[in-house]
């Protein structure tokens, strides 16, 4: 197999590969971003993006899935092949329940009708079960936008399962997800290999390759770098760096009774205090709907609360550069016609007053920090990688000069050079600039990188900023 781009010529994105994961055993696909993962991934389900013709065989059973036509891939793929993207957004419809929806999948296999309804049902039932969302009440009647980061993330997880693929190909299936809830996850997906199911994994995630992957095939330049078993390609894990330890200093964020309510009068966030002084660095933790993602959208004056919110003894209500937000979904953050140079950019014009030619040597070299070459950034969002995506959404806000900076699940797409890459560029920022950060993340080894660490659950606070050596 083969993508090309018919544009380019004989380039190739993922390289040529005969890949052929056992029943059971999973076979994970690692490497930095922009190698060629996701490519891979797409491939594997008889699909490419625009602009790439896929070369090669694709079998499952022996059914070919590299078809010519889209109801004859459809055929080819039913109940043979699923697939979970790395973005839950990408699949989960924003208008419609995620009950009829799961339903309506169940269908394509079971049947329609009320003779067959008990079997969707059960269908469903396992679905949600094995995601990870069996306990959660009323989750059938919620539309995608009511469910935390972390439930869409296992929903679209629900989705690829419900119709009992004999293959599952996952891209990031563990983004964003807590600690207990990424422990439960991949416990699933191994039982799932257990009782025969084949998995391809792709992800930068190495502690999740290493506890489900048998095999693993690193992928560098869109071809193989090597190839063999989870410890001899990825080695043992490495323990986890300590947090810089900084001494106490009067606060630039301050946080008093903090409450967020819906328009319903459901309670989101109840009597949330915090602070963090300038250079300083809290993680903000917690299970997913804990209430971390409403926390930072009213930090950064995004949703309704009622509380006290100061920066530099201030309110910061209205002031779009004293706080910056990166969003969580970074990838709908970005205009689709824009080239992501210009997006980064841009907040350095509108909210510092620079040249635009001043504010693009900027951004460029900010980017170039990070990882990120002027090729990469020229281009619209759509030809970055999720990775790519995530760290130029953290140089948008940083070119803003805030005085803090919140941001939602900043590493989630990054493999461990990009990590180590970014979060050296925000202590950079709090040493040199006195930036304060607020970090929310599942990530253990981003959560390491702060000074205290607060614990959210059911929207209250359960634990007192402590030093995030005590996590």
């Amino acid at each position: 197999m083969r993508p090309r781009r018919p544009d380019r010529g004989r380039h190739s994105a993922a390289g040529r590969r005969r890949s052929r994961p056992p029943p059971g055993p999973g076979a994970g696909r690692g490497g930095p971003v922009r190698r060629g993962e996701s490519t891979l991934g797409l491939a594997l389900l008889g699909e490419a993006a625009t602009g790439v013709d896929l070369d090669g065989s694709v079998r499952v059973h022996g059914t070919e899935l590299l078809v010519p036509s889209p109801g004859a891939l459809r055929q080819a793929r039913a109940g043979r092949v699923g697939h979970l993207p790395q973005h839950p957004g990408v699949v989960l419809d924003p208008v419609r329940r995620v009950g009829p929806v799961l339903d309506e999948l169940a269908a394509t296999v079971h049947g329609r009708g009320r003779a067959r309804r008990a079997a969707r049902a059960a269908a469903v039932a396992e679905s949600l079960e094995r995601a990870g969302l069996g306990t959660e009440p009323g989750l059938a009647r919620r539309f995608p936008h009511q469910l935390s980061g972390g439930q869409q993330q296992r929903m679209a997880l629900a989705q690829t399962l419900v119709t009992g693929p004999d293959v599952v190909v996952l891209d990031e299936p563990t983004t964003g997800l807590d600690p207990d809830t990424t422990g439960a996850v991949i416990g699933q997906l191994a039982a799932l290999a257990r009782a025969g199911t084949a998995l391809v994994l792709l992800t930068h995630d190495l502690d999740t390759a290493r506890r489900l992957a048998d095999d693993v095939l690193e992928l560098d330049a869109g071809r193989p770098a090597r190839r063999g078993t989870a410890r001899e390609v990825l080695g043992p894990p490495v323990a986890e760096a300590g947090p810089v330890q900084r001494p106490p200093g009067d606060p630039l964020l301050e946080v008093t009774d903090l409450s967020v309510r819906t328009a319903g009068g459901i309670t989101l966030l109840a009597g949330v205090g915090l602070a963090v002084e300038r250079g300083g660095c809290l993680a903000v933790v917690g299970p997913s709907g804990a209430g971390k993602t409403t926390l930072g959208r009213a930090l950064a004056g995004l949703v309704p609360s009622d509380g006290g919110i100061l920066v530099a003894g201030t309110r910061a209500t209205g002031d779009r550069r004293a706080v910056q937000y990166v969003h969580q979904d970074y990838r709908s953050a970005f205009l689709d016609h824009r080239p992501v140079l210009d997006q980064v950019a841009r907040p350095a014009e509108l909210l510092r007053g620079l040249p635009r030619a001043d504010a693009r040597a900027e951004a460029t070299a900010l980017l170039g920090r990070l990882g990120l070459a002027p090729a990469d950034t020229g281009r619209r969002p759509g030809g970055l990688s999720g990775g790519q995506l995530q760290r130029a959404s953290v140089a948008r806000a940083l070119l803003a000069r805030p005085s803090v900076l919140v941001a939602d699940e900043a590493t989630s797409a990054l493999d461990g050079r990009h990590r180590a890459l970014l979060l050296a560029e925000l202590a950079r920022a709090r040493h040199d600039d006195g930036l304060a950060v607020v970090l929310i993340s599942h990530d253990p080894s981003t959560v390491a990188a702060a000074d205290r660490v607060l614990a959210l659950a059911d929207g209250r606070v359960v634990d007192t900023p402590a030093p995030a050596t005590t996590r």
